[in-house]
């Protein structure tokens, strides 16, 4: 599959299957968030990677909390890649942005399935992933969250896409 073929191809899922993502893949995802552009190349985004799936769980449970439901906004999806970023960076959420596109369109070339989970900015304000940040060695001051994407092997057909909006876009000659 080449960049283009990837980049029209790519969608959301939310169904996935159970059973870990092999490491070698997951750790080809995570490389790729690692190269993502960022303002003046200062990398302020960092990736917690978690496969533990009582934390995944509890990441869960907390985004949940944060939706007002008590589904599973993960979608059953077995690995979760957490992007926070610098707050001291003006391009920080520019720039976890482009690192959550870089691992989603990574995970679909190589075959997994992924999708944009939002609420990570609130979800490490509050105690609990205050604390885990502070567990890892991170100041919870210092970062904002981005995004979770979560990665797996879909459970089904991926969704067909949407037809392109009309105005999408305007072209000055």
């Amino acid at each position: 599959m080449n960049t283009l073929d990837a980049l029209i191809t790519r969608r959301s899922v939310r169904s996935y299957r159970p059973g870990p993502v092999p490491a070698d893949l997951l750790d080809k995802v995570i490389e790729a968030g690692t190269y993502a552009p960022t303002g003046m190349g200062r990398q302020s985004p960092i990736i917690i990677a978690v496969t533990n799936k009582a934390l995944r769980d509890k990441l869960s449970a907390l985004n949940a909390q944060i939706m007002g439901t008590d589904s599973d906004p993960f979608y059953g999806a077995p690995a979760v890649l957490v992007v926070l970023a610098q707050k001291d960076i003006p391009t920080h959420v520019y720039d976890g942005s482009l690192v959550m596109g870089n691992l989603m369109n990574a995970a679909h070339e190589l075959g997994l399935a992924s999708c944009w989970i939002h609420r990570a900015k609130e979800e490490f304000e509050l105690p609990e992933g205050r604390a885990l940040l502070e567990e890892l060695g991170l100041d919870p001051d210092a970062y904002e969250g981005i995004g979770h994407c979560i990665l797996g092997y879909a459970a089904g057909d991926e969704p067909a896409p949407k037809p392109r909006k009309d105005g999408y876009v305007y072209r000055i000659a």
